[in-house]
């Protein structure tokens, strides 16, 4: 009896010192993060307000682990039991250390898109660097987690033991788990050499399928296309290293717009391309640096006119071409109507005295 007695006012005074660790790290964890957002507040700095914001989650863990951690000598806890909590205790640190190396890279990631925004004029560079940055982010925090969670079951001796023995007294099983994991391999490393090489960017203007959009989001084993008509098309990422697709925005976002114009032979070439630059000059769609008009082809029935003028991005070459198109047809059809395509049909006359077809013969009065 007496010995049970001993036994649960010692487990009494450990949860009580426990518990109350906990809470003081809860409390601690309060005001450092309350401190932390209205200094974030003041300052206004974006690195200071990605770590308030992405450090909250670690800290909740980080906290409480070294406050056990610290209290726990002083606990009358038995030996297995102590064993046990100062072995969930690393497990826990671990995974902690792991989140919190992801969280500075995402704090990273946050500086390096307000320092190099998407969505201004010319931001090919910022496109460049945000794409490599977020592809590297995503490898990164795999290969984090991947080694967090090896080192975890490393920490257990049988499972250890057992790992160790498995793969020295056999290489089949190392050529299972290979082919096993390829697919996430083949991810990652067509990851990499998408943000070395960049045959994509976010927010690039690409063809893939068929299908016009923008590169809107690259993840670690797919990229999703923003379709011009706000469908998602998804893409293994592994199809931009294999197969080829169209990149409007690979080296420039500024593109060549064309309009063909199907015209009789009688319109004045000369009148449609002053027109032509008439209308480009009307419009803001046209960035100034490309115009022409040339007669580009010729068949039996027309002649075919190609407009040729610049835009500053893919969306303005686009609405552009449709603008063009409409005011030159609106120029034909008031100026040089007769100049509109037609078809000529040539009729021979007959020999009279034969009547024609389906017809009564004709008699002379």
């Amino acid at each position: 009896m007496t010995q049970f007695f001993m036994d649960w006012h010692s487990w009494a005074i450990s949860c009580a010192i426990l518990l109350g660790a906990l809470v003081v790290a809860r409390i601690a964890h309060r005001i450092l993060f309350s401190a932390g957002r209205r200094f974030a507040e003041r300052t206004g700095s974006v690195i200071d307000n990605s770590m308030v914001q992405h450090g909250h989650g670690p800290a909740k863990l980080i906290l409480p682990l070294l406050a056990v951690f610290i209290v726990l000598p002083a606990t009358p806890l038995p030996p297995e039991a102590m064993r046990l909590i100062r072995h969930a205790l690393g497990l826990g640190l671990i995974a902690a250390v792991a989140w919190l190396l992801i969280v500075l890279i995402d704090v990273f990631e946050d500086a390096a898109s307000e320092k190099y925004k998407i969505g201004v004029r010319d931001d090919l560079r910022a496109r460049k660097i945000q794409t490599q940055i977020h592809v590297l982010r995503r490898t990164a925090a795999v290969v984090v987690s991947i080694v967090a969670f090896s080192v975890m079951l490393m920490t257990f001796p049988s499972i250890r033991q057992f790992g160790v023995s498995l793969f020295a007294s056999a290489g089949l099983a190392g050529l299972v788990v290979g082919m096993a994991a390829r697919p996430t391999l083949s991810s990652l490393l067509a990851g990499l050499q998408i943000a070395l090489t960049e045959p994509i960017r976010l927010e690039d203007v690409v063809i893939v399928e068929g299908e016009w959009g923008w590169i809107e989001e690259i993840t670690t084993t797919y990229v999703v296309v923003r379709i011009w008509d706000l469908r998602r098309l998804v893409v293994p990422l592994s199809y931009f290293i294999e197969h080829p697709f169209q990149n409007w925005t690979r080296v420039t976002a500024n593109l060549l717009g064309t309009v063909f114009v199907y015209t009789d032979y009688t319109v004045p070439v000369e009148k449609v391309r002053q027109e032509l630059h008439g209308i480009l000059k009307t419009t803001d769609l046209w960035d100034g640096k490309v115009w022409g008009l040339q007669v580009t082809n010729t068949s039996e029935h027309t002649m075919e006119l190609r407009a040729l003028m610049s835009a500053s991005d893919s969306p303005k070459a686009w609405d552009l071409r449709c603008y063009v198109r409409e005011r030159l047809v609106t120029f034909l059809q008031q100026k040089y109507p007769q100049s509109l395509p037609k078809t000529r049909v040539e009729m021979e006359s007959g020999n009279p005295s034969l009547p024609l077809s389906g017809s009564a013969p004709a008699h002379a009065v």
